[in-house]
């Protein structure tokens, strides 16, 4: 075995009678303990307990994974006194790291360390092999670092005549003997660059090796870091979130529009562009390949590493954008019974999408399993990511989007279905509507008196009715109203009377504030006038009515799911790039969900993204969400009779026959307007009537 220079360096210990002592060593918080020979190194000590102590490096201090922080004193729990000569003094490996790389007072490293007496020896989190990760909300589970593929810093014997071995049979049995990992199998790119590798080394490498027994990378030298990339693939943008899969950080996120928009705006149009124009499934599917690939660079020359560092992947997306970036035709999900090529988790080689060169030659992209028919991957990422599985409240979940991905249950049960909401709710299909960038209007008020509005914009700090709200705007501009400004728009035009239950523009209300003004047959409220380049941004009636079908069709997924578990929601949650902005006071009185206290009405933020960095970080979490997903219940929504029923009541705001006795304790919602409205009357009504069919 290769020799140690942490031990050779340690201060000498007597032989005879010392070496013959034993000395009893508590670890905390594990609790695990043992009698050891004085002068076992700390780190030794620890393996053989199986504490969960890091190290890199094997034991010769140059990684400084295994710091410990011995206590001194009379521990009655455990029966133990420890005193500060029952550890050996700091020797030269320990000084030298300390110089170069900074070590905490009170700190030893573990492989350095020895063991001279009785000792209460505490693992800091950041020195546990299967540290976690704590997420900033209180509910959230923390993430537990396990990842599929980890380093091992070994010593390589050179060959010789008289031992003519392959290097990498070598390299193998160094990895036997110094880390106890018996490797079976090693990826090509291995062998094409091991030579090098061991020679530019010295005969020392650092191995990447995947689930204990795969060899897939050789790097010379001692080298510390290695990434993942958790990657979230939306019909609408593309994100990449490359993490350290040692330490769980997040270095780099970066984000772009999906190039896919070009064939449709969406999904299902992206379907009929591949029924309509053959070999449309390759043209897309290269578009994504590309993206992502142009990402990956991004993120990895940001923050200054090599593409090689990049070993491993996970994927989530919806079923089309699934089969999309895995080159599948998505044809079949075009009509029922939305059949899927696979349901289950893949694993193929990071190449086979378009990635060489972008990562490490060895590196895999893992795609989480797929529930059924639209509810894909990305939706598997935000149970992982929620736990609603383990909880006992009833937890409905609603990643909001295009295609709105909807989970109900607890762990008794999990039901899921899909929603056709289309675009509105992000802001297309709206007169005004945009993307969420620079100069959006995402918050809006409204003074239900003067009817006179105060709004805020992407990019700008200042409330709209703020002093310096111009100057700041300048650089924006007003541009237009994105998804949640949209929402919040339409809420306060609710409670301030503007629109009805039924959602029709008051004409009457024309004599109370010229920001309600005609448009043709019915009536629009300006929001923001024209302003030198900034246009005029108005709500008119058809916007009213694209928000009421895409909320409508949102609440009669949930409902229906809600009357197949037969318990109302406890707690909701409103996942997805756009669900992270909505106010969640604003969902309810729109309606989005059934009614629940708004004290337990969230928004995650990018929840499909967490999960995939959930699975990128544990693998234990890979088989976890496969046996979940095989759990969860699919229902169609399309089959369903009573889906229709859900939807019509659901055009209304917040809802034509739910009472939402939650939100009305929290929220002094308006009284039900009559049928009789200025310039309408019968022809006015009857108008209303002809306009919601048609709808």
């Amino acid at each position: 075995m290769a020799d140690q220079q942490a031990l050779d360096e340690a201060p000498p210990v007597d032989g005879g009678e010392a070496a013959a002592k034993t000395a009893h060593v508590v670890f905390t918080p594990s609790g695990k303990r043992g009698d050891f020979a004085v002068g076992t190194p700390i780190l030794q000590a620890a393996r053989s307990l199986g504490v969960d102590l890091d190290s890199v490096c094997g034991g010769r201090g140059i990684c400084g994974r295994c710091q410990v922080v011995p206590g001194f004193g009379e521990y009655a729990k455990f029966k133990v006194k420890s005193q500060p000569d029952h550890v050996s003094a700091v020797n030269k490996v320990e000084e030298r790291y300390r110089d170069k790389r900074g070590l905490k007072e009170g700190r030893r490293l573990g492989c350095s360390a020895q063991i001279l007496g009785d000792l209460v020896v505490d693992v800091p989190p950041d020195s546990q092999v299967h540290r976690q990760v704590v997420r900033k909300r209180a509910e959230a589970r923390a993430i537990e670092i396990d990842p599929v593929v980890k380093l091992h810093y070994v010593e390589v014997e050179e060959p010789d005549m008289h031992n003519p071995s392959g290097d990498l049979e070598r390299l193998e049995e160094a990895l036997e003997a110094q880390w106890g990992i018996t490797v079976d199998r090693a990826d090509l790119p291995v062998l094409q660059s091991l030579q090098k590798a061991l020679r530019d080394g010295d005969w020392k490498v650092t191995a990447a090796v995947r689930n204990g027994h795969k060899l897939v990378y050789a790097w010379p030298g001692f080298h510390e870091r290695i990434y993942g990339c958790a990657v979230d693939v939306g019909s609408t943008t593309m994100s990449v979130h490359l993490t350290d899969l040692q330490t769980g950080e997040v270095i780099s996120s970066v984000g772009a529009m999906n190039p896919q928009i070009r064939f449709g705006e969406d999904l299902m149009s992206r379907v009929s562009y591949v029924m309509m124009n053959p070999g449309g499934d390759k043209e897309m599917t290269a578009a994504v390949h590309e993206t992502l690939g142009f990402l990956i660079m991004q993120a990895t020359t940001e923050v200054g590493i090599e593409p090689t560092d990049v070993l491993e992947l996970v994927l989530v997306g919806n079923p089309i954008m699934h089969h999309l970036m895995l080159g599948i035709d998505p044809t079949e999900l075009g009509w029922a019974p939305f059949a899927l090529a696979t349901n289950e988790a893949l694993r193929v080689w990071a190449s086979q999408i378009g990635l060489e060169g972008k990562v490490n030659p060895g590196a895999r992209a893992y795609f989480l399993p797929c529930v059924a028919g639209h509810v894909g991957a990305d939706a598997a990422a935000v149970v992982l990511s929620e736990a609603p599985q383990l909880a006992d409240k009833v937890t409905l979940i609603v990643d909001v989007g295009t295609n709105a991905e909807i989970v109900l249950g607890n762990k008794e049960r999990l039901l899921a279905c899909s929603s056709p909401t289309g675009p509105a709710l992000e802001g297309a299909q709206i007169s005004s509507g945009q993307r969420a960038a620079n100069g959006a209007i995402e918050r809006v008020r409204i003074d239900p008196e003067t009817l006179e509005p105060r709004f805020k914009v992407i990019g700008a700090d200042l409330w709209s009715d703020e002093d310096g709200f111009a100057e700041a705007a300048r650089r924006t501009g007003v541009t237009g109203i994105c998804g949640s400004g949209i929402i919040e728009v339409l809420a306060e035009m609710y409670l301030a009377g503007v629109i009805d239950e039924d959602g029709v523009i008051d004409g009457a209300m024309a004599a109370k504030s010229p920001r309600i003004v005609a448009d043709g047959r019915t009536f629009s409220y300006v929001l923001s006038a024209a302003d030198g380049d900034n246009p005029e941004i108005r709500v008119t009636q058809a916007d009213v009515r694209a928000i009421q079908l895409a909320k409508a069709a949102l609440y009669a997924g949930a409902q229906l799911l809600v009357d197949k578990f037969g318990r109302a929601p406890e707690r909701v949650v409103l996942a997805g790039a756009f669900g992270s902005h909505i106010d969640p006071k604003y969902a309810m009185i729109l309606g989005l969900v059934p009614d629940c206290d708004l004290e337990r009405v969230q928004s995650v933020g990018n929840a499909a993204g967490t999960g995939a960095r959930i699975a990128l970080l544990n693998r234990g979490a890979r088989d976890e969400i496969r046996r979940t997903v095989r759990a969860i219940e699919k229902i169609e929504t399309a089959v369903e009779p009573r889906f229709q029923e859900h939807f019509v009541g659901a055009m209304a705001f917040p809802h034509k026959t739910a009472p939402f006795p939650k939100l009305r304790e929290a929220v002094a919602l308006p009284a039900r307007k009559t049928a009789d409205r200025a310039g309408g009357g019968d022809g006015e009504e009857g108008g209303r009537r002809r306009r919601r069919r048609r709808g």
